[in-house]
């Protein structure tokens, strides 16, 4: 399919002989002798490039762009003009026209505009695809109360350039938080640094957040950049900032103060413009008191707090998070989703997941790769996720969901009683001596079971 250009000019000499010329040149044309007839023709025909007469009767040139750009921001312009200035082509770019010629017209400038202008929209297309499946790779599962308040706290904080302090628990998901963050802010196209500070030794440290000169240390053979002047213009994420070093605490907090730096080695200070967030699974406060991280750095962070509830406390998404992981496993391997059964699913609510949305990702990953059929069932859920693969009908976990006690205790008697039959080969007489109670007692509580179990008198 050849691009499509709307040549928008009243001169219909300059019409017959642009038309002729990029026909030639395998793009398709379409015109128009004004700005209305070129507008409309915009709106039905959606061509990939204007090139745009700035002086014409009726609504001008610019004028037209202006409806252009309000209504067709993505749609590339070149203006044409035989009286043109450095303040009328200012005064276009700044519109939004990409490219500015002058007549009398030089096709070879033409054609070079064109392809560059083609080019670019091309590159902008690919860049918000790309921007786009970042995004939903990136987006936040679930539909219950507390994730709907963390994207509200997410969509206050991220237009803002506020220092932004993630708290939650391992798992939880806390650095998807801060590329959510970064995303939904100005600074977007911009880079997304992160560094680890649970993995990074606190000699190294420094290296990695400044930088180093040649020679500064042994093993500096070369001038390396630190993560905060990869991440200017853009966000530096502090994965875990509770593990950070009080030496590597007061080097960030003077930085913080400053906005400036020198790295290992360097004499020269750096500027850098960059957004902090920061993440930890520690009591902040707590460590404060106990003289592990620093007051004043934790005032500097914590200027937009954002907590990350745990998985237990929103087990309703686990429906939701399921479908999710398996539709990317299955769109990474080119394959039908596969599914899990209601009873699969109810399974897996009620376990309390103390390693949160990472736990259960990686859950759904192995029965992806370990369960040949396309329906996972709760028989294939492994222990300790379902209580039933053990033999026992309410396992540990099940028991502490129960609210009242009276319940509780019958749903371990019910256990403990078939635990003890399926040790004596189901005999009611002999689990009845081994446990001390009359085996009409036992039989009582098999008959108000769900289950069926076959018996041995």
């Amino acid at each position: 399919m050849f691009p499509s250009i709307l040549i928008i000019d009243d001169e219909e000499s300059i019409l017959r002989s642009l038309s002729g010329i990029l026909s030639d040149e395998g793009f398709e044309i379409l015109t128009a002798t004004n700005g209305y007839e070129g507008l409309k023709r915009l709106e039905v025909e959606s061509p990939d490039l204007v090139l745009l007469d700035i002086w014409m009767p009726g609504i001008d040139g610019i004028e037209t762009l202006k409806e252009i750009k309000k209504n067709h921001p993505t749609t590339q312009v070149i203006m044409v003009t035989g009286h043109g200035t450095i303040e009328t082509a200012v005064n276009a770019t700044k519109i939004g026209a990409y490219d500015f010629i002058e007549k009398p017209i030089s096709i070879d400038k033409v054609i070079v505009a064109i392809n560059n202008a083609l080019n670019f929209h091309r590159l902008e297309e690919e860049n918000r695809y790309l921007r786009k499946k970042t995004i939903e790779k990136n987006a936040l599962n679930g539909s219950s109360a507390p994730i709907q308040e963390l994207k509200k706290q997410i969509s206050i904080a991220a237009p803002t350039d506020a220092r932004v302090l993630i708290c939650g628990e391992n798992g939880t998901g806390k650095e998807l938080v801060a590329k959510m963050v970064h995303q939904f802010s100005s600074r977007s196209a911009q880079p997304f640094i992160d560094i680890s500070c649970a993995s990074i030794s606190e000699a190294a440290i420094e290296s990695e957040l400044l930088g180093h000169e040649k020679g500064a240390f042994t093993g500096a053979t070369a001038r390396k950049k630190g993560r905060l002047e990869l991440a200017n213009g853009g966000t530096l994420f502090f994965d875990e900032i509770g593990d950070l070093g009080l030496k590597a605490q007061a080097t960030l907090l003077r930085i913080l103060e400053e906005n400036r730096f020198r790295r290992l080695g360097g004499g020269r200070d750096i500027t850098v413009d960059v957004r902090i967030i920061a993440s930890t699974n520690k009591d902040l406060p707590r460590e404060i008191r106990e003289g592990r991280f620093r007051e004043d750095l934790y005032f500097r962070l914590n200027v937009v707090p954002i907590v990350v509830p745990p998985l237990r406390e929103h087990a309703e998404d686990i429906p939701e998070l399921v479908s999710a992981f398996l539709a990317r496993l299955a769109q990474k391997n080119r394959v039908v989703p596969k599914k899990l059964t209601p009873p699969a699913l109810e399974a897996l609510a009620r376990y309390p997941w103390p390693g949160n949305v990472r736990e259960l990702k990686n859950l759904v990953e192995r029965l992806d790769i370990t369960i040949p059929s396309e329906t996972i069932d709760i028989v294939d859920i492994p222990p300790p996720y379902n209580p039933k693969s053990q033999g026992l009908k309410a396992s540990e976990f099940e028991l502490f969901s129960i609210d009242r006690l009276k319940d509780a205790r019958k749903a371990f008697e019910e256990a403990f009683i078939r635990h003890k039959l399926a040790q004596n080969n189901n005999s009611l007489s002999k689990t009845a001596r081994r446990i001390g109670v009359d085996k009409e007692y036992i039989k009582q509580i098999i008959e108000k079971s769900e289950k069926r179990i076959s018996i041995h008198p």
